[in-house]
């Protein structure tokens, strides 16, 4: 049978250069991402933001950071909607070039001391850019690798895209560190800053190299197939509308999942280097390098939580990190509070392993939500409009409840809200692990399944 075919898995040379391809383009989109909150921590609250006060120059640099948030929604959409339409590797092509320049560009950026008011306008304009593409990187990379490889062990190679993350956190931390570790605070303050943003420009280049290599998934192909062979009979509906028709709950329950894990990794990973240096007096190169050495054992976990997925179920590995996270919280800042390094990179790496937890089976689990037609959609909005209200004002709360506080008792009980919500919705959800995706048909533009095994994936 065709969809037989189409769920085979590819040849064993061919998985490995396609989640390559994926992973390689999340690492420079998330470089290019965090290269930018860690900047807006450390200096651009003093290059475009000078006139204020320092703690309030801070939370308008993270202001401009929670800006290309709000344009990750609207990436969703654009990406979503074509990439269902026309496939899924053009527009990851696309939303490399986008990332890529945009942060090539914020390389060559005047100051405020050179422009005046005009600066921190063209740095809020090149992050919309900068979240416009990445709104639409991480449904597609992580579709590539769930659609080419089988349900046996989707969760691990599906993983592997979400180590995209802490390899684009360690690269970025660790140039940032390196430079910090060798030049003067008015040398990187001066010019040093833009040497990690123009590196970009060389990455792009090899990520769209490896990234035109791949062919389109297979079951993509075929459920391409289907639709044009139906669209003479009866005009396909848009996939955002089939989605918000057919998958609402899924959509509800994919948004609800990244709460904990997005608000958790922005304050362990970005607000941290607030926190640490402002309130438990550590150096900005010791709050970088505990950073750099936690990312290093995020990469190395998250396909071994990807791999548990596959034994016991997304679910209960979802549903460990989620409360693990909440748990961690009143310990990781009593931890930090101390000053001491060891203790600073104990509580930031067992935060980030907790957070694997939950990163690590999230591929495979939006994936397996939604038909084929619509997954690029469905996968794309749930997680990218959760951003909006987990991810995007994460270290902007955080930083504004450390200024009304002074404490990080309220930063705390933020963080286990978040765990709440995320424990509610995974705990409806139903386990989705066994869905062959190549069997997940749409009639009528909707998401009825061929057969019943495929309804696991439904709330």
């Amino acid at each position: 049978m065709a969809s037989r075919a189409a769920s085979a898995p590819p040849p064993p040379a061919s998985l490995p250069r396609i989640v390559a391809a994926s992973l390689i383009g999340t690492t420079i989109e998330w470089y290019d991402f965090f290269l930018y909150g860690s900047a807006a921590a450390l200096v651009f609250n003093k290059l475009f933001f000078p006139d204020s006060d320092p703690l309030v120059g801070t939370l308008l640099s993270f202001l401009t950071y929670a800006v290309g948030f709000a344009a990750r929604p609207l990436g969703a959409l654009v990406f979503g909607h074509y990439g269902d339409r026309l496939g899924r590797k053009k527009l990851l092509v696309l939303s490399l070039l986008m990332m890529g320049g945009a942060t090539f560009a914020i390389g060559l950026l005047p100051t405020h001391a050179t422009v005046g008011s005009a600066a921190p306008v063209l740095l809020t304009t090149l992050r919309l850019v900068q979240g416009f593409a990445l709104g639409g990187e991480w449904g597609g990379a992580v579709l590539l690798v769930s659609e080419h490889g089988d349900a046996r062990r989707r969760g691990f190679w599906a993983s592997w895209p979400q180590t995209g993350a802490p390899a684009g956190q360690l690269l970025a931390t660790g140039v940032l560190s390196l430079l910090t570790a060798v030049l003067s605070d008015d040398a990187f303050g001066t010019w040093g800053w833009r040497i990690p943003f123009l590196l970009s420009g060389a990455l792009v280049m090899v990520g769209l190299w490896i990234r035109l290599s791949v062919d389109e998934s297979p079951v993509f192909k075929e459920a391409l197939q289907r639709a044009e062979a139906r669209r003479a009979e009866k005009p396909e509906k848009l996939p955002l509308v089939s989605v918000l028709r057919h998958h609402w709950k899924d959509v509800l329950v994919a948004m609800g999942a990244r709460m904990a894990e997005n608000i958790s990794y922005y304050v362990i990973t970005a607000f941290i280097l607030v926190y640490a240096t402002t309130s438990a007096g550590v150096s900005k190169q010791t709050a970088l390098n505990a950073v750099l050495i936690a990312s290093a054992v995020h990469f190395a976990v998250i396909p071994a939580w990807g791999a548990l997925s596959d034994r016991v179920g997304r679910r209960p590995v979802y549903l460990l990190g989620a409360a693990g996270v909440g748990l961690w919280m009143f310990p990781f800042f009593s931890l930090i509070d101390t000053g001491s390094f060891g203790y600073l990179l104990l509580a930031v790496t067992v935060g980030l392993v907790l957070h694997g937890a939950m990163y690590a089976p999230q591929a495979a689990f939006f994936a397996e939500m939604f038909a084929t037609r619509m997954r690029y959609s469905g996968a794309s909005i749930g997680a990218q409009f959760a951003s909006v209200a987990a991810g995007a004002p994460a270290p902007l709360i955080a930083t504004a409840l450390l200024a009304d506080y002074d404490s990080s008792t309220p930063i705390a009980l933020y963080v286990i809200a978040a765990a709440v919500l995320t424990l509610i919705a995974v705990g409806v959800a139903k386990e989705t692990r066994h869905r062959d995706l190549a069997e997940v048909e749409a009639r009528d533009g909707g998401a009825a399944e061929t057969n019943p095994a495929a309804t696991a994936g439904t709330v």
